[in-house]
């Protein structure tokens, strides 16, 4: 899932306070689940900000909804009749989501009330890590499912660096170190030979090297 963790207030603030009436819109998928732009973490940013600004004399008049997915145009249509009848929407969606509701309102301030961070895996309440790239050639399959362009610190692709002790990263003592994984889940599998083939770079024209990336399928269109 996508992770995201929330701007500071300070930066919030400026944002939208020239504006008189402001959306909060959350989204309540990914952000939802780590805990940064859910219905929850809406009402608690509202709150917080009304305090701001009450504190500092007044300031915009703030609106709370939340929708499934900003992301996607069916869940935007319920953010049509808000948006208009404000002058601006704080955003507590991905990055992928804001440009969503910004491309349906060229005439509206659409405001990122959180930082995009990466694709992740709940590990455990509270614990999100990072272990894909997106990269668009996936070779999980050669690596035990442990990936090492997303969990190895120097994205190396044919063993590890010489760097590493008592299995854990030279960058990072308290980080495991990714091939130590690799090669330890691959042995436990009897797969260890999966690591005798070469390896090429990344082909990371598949990833950005062509600006951004899309999915077209025929068969989903109506």
């Amino acid at each position: 899932m996508i992770t995201a963790t929330r701007k500071s207030l300070d930066e919030i603030k400026n944002m939208i306070r020239p504006y008189t009436r402001v959306l909060v819109a959350g989204c309540g998928s990914c952000v939802a689940e780590c805990a940064a732009g859910g219905e929850k973490e809406v009402a608690q940013l509202v709150s917080a900000l009304s305090m701001a600004f009450k504190i500092e004399g007044g300031g915009p008049s703030l609106t709370e909804v939340t929708v499934d997915r900003q992301c996607v145009n069916i869940f935007l249509d319920e953010l049509e009749d808000p948006t208009r009848s404000h002058d601006a929407v704080l955003s507590l969606a991905c990055g992928a989501g804001v440009q969503a509701l910004a491309e349906r309102h060229a005439d509206r301030n659409i405001f990122p009330a959180l930082d995009t961070q990466f694709l992740g895996q709940t590990k455990s309440p509270g614990l999100w890590l990072e272990n894909c790239l997106g990269c668009g050639q996936c070779k999980l399959f050669y690596f035990g499912a442990i990936c090492p362009l997303g969990r190895c610190a120097k994205q190396l692709f044919n063993g590890p660096c010489g760097g590493s002790q008592n299995g854990k990263c030279e960058t990072d003592s308290e980080k495991p170190c990714a091939w130590q994984l690799i090669i330890d889940r691959l042995d436990g599998l009897g797969a260890l030979n999966r690591l005798e083939e070469i390896y090429e770079p990344c082909d990371w024209s598949l990833k950005q090297g062509r600006g951004p990336r899309k999915i077209e399928r025929e068969d989903q269109q109506s």
